[in-house]
């Protein structure tokens, strides 16, 4: 089944055609990251106008790519339809209802996260096998807007066992960029700057650490409130460059991917789950795969991680999510009355089957 993906939850106008929820015949994202760089952060309203102006010819480039001359020649269309920024989902939502009524093709909303999820079955790059993933299985999705431990006990079902109270581990990455004067986005940025770094030089505080309620949890505002300080404390000026700067991000870029990892290892431990996935932007990181890699190793689990390419937002795991969301729920099709949804929970999600 070849279907085409449509993909504009925040900043990353994407369309891809995938086929049978692993095979990428092509894979187009057109990013932002440049226009939203001077205001250190997502202008909303500046993103959906952006999409407008660019997804015609993404979506013209994606079956160009992928040796296709219409979209008659898919089998079906996909489109995230949630959680995300309102006005950037409406452009790619109201443009997958303009093809399926043209087309008459079938047509599937798909949750942003459950995308993330399924970048992990995608097939890493031509030639390679798809990934072998096995059961139960514990999941990070790790983004800018999003934090949260998922346990997956098989295909299409979803357990939410934890999420963030506060800021989502990347946009505490973006928030402590700037006060370390690093640019956006953060998560580069302080990967960058912690290369050149001792993360042994800061104790910073553990969230969380005691709260049993909230075992599975994450929370990061009081870890960015910290930074702040400490950078005040340190005398640090934004504007220039400072060597205590660079042990200050090591600093946090340890605590977080310890934080992550010490969650989902005691989840791992829980459910007795052979294997991890980590997916969403933050699995970029280089810290946080190590640190996953060295856990993993220990426990005896396998680790699954998509390359980079398909850990930031891509229309490519939207195409997989809606190839297995068929094949749980072969009868839910989405009308023309598709609706999109700021906040839309995992576990809520028609894909959980």
């Amino acid at each position: 089944m070849r279907i085409l993906a449509i993909e504009t939850s925040c900043d990353e106008t994407a369309a891809a055609v995938v086929v049978d929820g692993r095979r990428i015949l092509s894979n187009v994202v057109a990013s932002q990251m440049e226009l939203h760089a001077r205001f250190g952060g997502i202008f909303p309203e500046m993103a959906s106008r952006q999409h407008v102006l660019c997804i015609d010819g993404v979506v013209r480039q994606a079956l160009e790519l992928a040796g296709l001359k219409s979209v008659s020649q898919v089998h079906a269309l996909a489109v995230t339809c949630g959680p995300g920024l309102v006005g950037s989902l409406m452009v790619g939502v109201n443009m997958a209802k303009g093809l399926c009524l043209a087309s008459g093709l079938p047509l599937w909303g798909v949750n942003h996260l459950a995308g993330h999820v399924y970048s992990l079955w995608l097939q890493p790059s031509p030639g390679e096998p798809v990934p072998d993933i096995r059961f139960p299985l514990v999941i990070l999705i790790a983004s800018g807007g999003h934090t949260d431990l998922v346990l997956m006990p098989t295909l299409g079902q979803f357990h939410l066992l934890g999420s963030t109270l506060d800021d989502a581990a990347g946009e505490a990455f973006d928030k402590v960029a700037r006060i370390l004067g690093l640019g956006f986005p953060g998560g580069p940025a302080i990967q960058k700057a912690a290369a050149q770094g001792q993360a042994n030089r800061h104790e910073l505080p553990y969230p969380l650490q005691h709260d049993t309620a909230h075992r599975f949890d994450f929370s990061f505002s009081g870890l960015k409130t910290f930074m702040l300080h400490e950078a005040q404390r340190a005398g640090l000026d934004p504007a220039a460059a400072d060597p205590v700067t660079c042990d200050l991000a090591a600093a946090f870029q340890d605590r977080v991917a310890g934080v992550l990892m010490d969650r989902v290892a005691d989840a791992m431990q829980t459910y007795n789950a052979v294997g991890v996935g980590l997916c969403g932007g933050v699995s970029a990181n280089r810290q946080l795969r190590q640190e996953a890699t060295r856990r993993c190793q220990e426990l005896g689990a396998t680790l699954h991680v998509p390359p980079i390419h398909l850990c930031t937002d891509n229309a490519a795991m939207i195409g997989a999510a809606a190839y297995f969301q068929a094949q749980s729920a072969p009868s839910h099709i989405e009308g023309l009355d598709l609706d999109v949804h700021a906040r839309w929970p995992l576990d809520a999600t028609p894909v959980t089957g």
